[in-house]
């Protein structure tokens, strides 16, 4: 299953950063992390700091899936709407959910510094617009909500939006907080520190068989070596979903393409994550090497690798729609690529334990949220292990 087309900017930017042995012998531990993409590397950096003794296992190269094809825009906003989600769990667990992802973005934020992570941390505002002229009525409802429990968010009306950004739209809701980052530069560089600390890292390493039992786990490789652990965490994203017999999200395809350096919107959109409400939304960011990166025209997932046809007609359609937006925007794509995702029904994602699988816990970010999500099961985990609950593991449960 290929998690992205080969030419992900990311790898392409920053190239192979470290590598690490393929596992070469029989060896035990206390917690085994399937997964060395960035959810991998925040779920390990966790228990590690917390005294246990970890093995992080992946069958590629570090962060060489989807964490390689991310567009690492960090919002607080689910892809569910906060008055949608309201009607699913309630508001009391929709606005916990949504603060939920203003402290990742902080707590992400105060990682980076303290590992003295270079990855291209920005924090940036968000601006959300109507992409039609029925919804805008819809997004109002969704600001007047955000405004009533206290979400730093402003209503600019279309007047406002071509002021300041020169953007030709319906209205939108502008939030504070936001950021954008590297997540490959990020999850290469906390790996690098923490295999400098003792951590176990073996990439090239294909597992294809788990025993599941009452003591633990013990996981058998493809080349005949075993890892006995006492738990196994699964930081494996959406390819985790056909371990399960119930469908728990879809998947899909997204498709991102990235400017040449210096384009000339730069300054304008510098400190602005900028997204709409179409279903699949087309959203757009910076990167730290002056360049505009667009992303959507999401399709189903399908086996195989995205032809180059088809990445250029999506090409062509996102740099269509940024044209309508930003009519004195001058777009020269440099990158186009592919990544895969998984998309739940009310935008949250699986973190917990699953009734199938004895001594495993899930760490599923999903969504556009995914290394929102994935900061908060850093300490979702360390509760679960220690037997204490926490409202969100209530709202993030399989049986929801």
């Amino acid at each position: 299953m290929d998690l992205r087309s080969p030419e992900a900017f990311w790898l392409l930017k920053n190239g192979i950063l470290n590598s690490y042995p393929k596992l070469q012998e029989n060896t035990f531990c206390d917690i085994i992390v399937l997964g060395a993409g960035i959810t991998g590397a925040l779920i390990s950096h966790s228990l590690q700091e917390a005294g246990y003794n970890v093995i992080v296992i992946d069958k590629r190269d570090v962060a060489n899936g989807s964490s390689a094809a991310t567009t690492s825009m960090l919002q607080y906003e689910i892809d569910v709407p906060m008055v949608d989600l309201a009607d699913m769990i309630g508001i009391p667990g929709a606005v916990e959910c949504y603060k939920a992802g203003i402290d990742s973005i902080d707590t992400l934020h105060e990682l980076v510094k303290t590992e003295k992570i270079e990855c291209g941390f920005d924090f940036k505002e968000s601006l959300q617009v109507a992409h039609s002229k029925k919804e805008v009525k819809h997004l109002r409802k969704e600001f007047e909500m955000r405004q009533q429990n206290n979400f730093d968010v402003a209503w600019l009306s279309s007047e406002e939006i071509k002021e300041r950004y020169k953007m030709e739209s319906y209205p939108g809701i502008l939030s504070k907080k936001g950021a954008s980052i590297d997540a490959f530069q990020f999850a290469h560089g906390l790996f690098y520190n923490n295999h400098k600390k003792g951590m176990r890292i073996f990439d090239h390493t294909e597992v294809n068989d788990i025993d599941y039992n009452n003591d633990g786990v013990v996981v058998k490789t493809d080349d005949g070596y075993t890892v006995e652990a006492k738990k196994i965490v699964f930081c494996t994203g959406f390819e985790t979903l056909k371990m399960f017999k119930k469908k728990y999200a879809d998947i899909v395809t997204t498709f991102a393409c990235v400017s040449e350096q210096n384009f000339n919107f730069f300054e304008t959109l510098n400190n602005t994550l900028v997204w709409d409400t179409a279903n699949p939304y087309i959203y757009m960011r910076t990167t730290d090497d002056k360049r505009l990166l667009v992303g959507g025209e999401d399709i189903k997932y399908k086996y195989g690798i995205i032809s180059e046809k088809i990445k250029k007609q999506k090409s062509a359609k996102l740099a269509k729609k940024l044209k309508k937006l930003f009519p004195e925007l001058n777009f020269i794509e440099d990158y186009v690529w592919a990544g895969a995702f998984g998309v739940t029904k009310d935008g949250l994602p699986f973190i917990g334990e699953h009734p199938d699988f004895k001594n495993a816990i899930f760490v599923l970010g999903l969504g556009g949220n995914g290394i929102t999500f994935s900061v908060q099961g850093m300490d979702l985990i360390l509760k679960m292990l220690a037997g204490y609950t926490d409202s969100l593991l209530h709202y993030y449960r399989f049986d929801r």
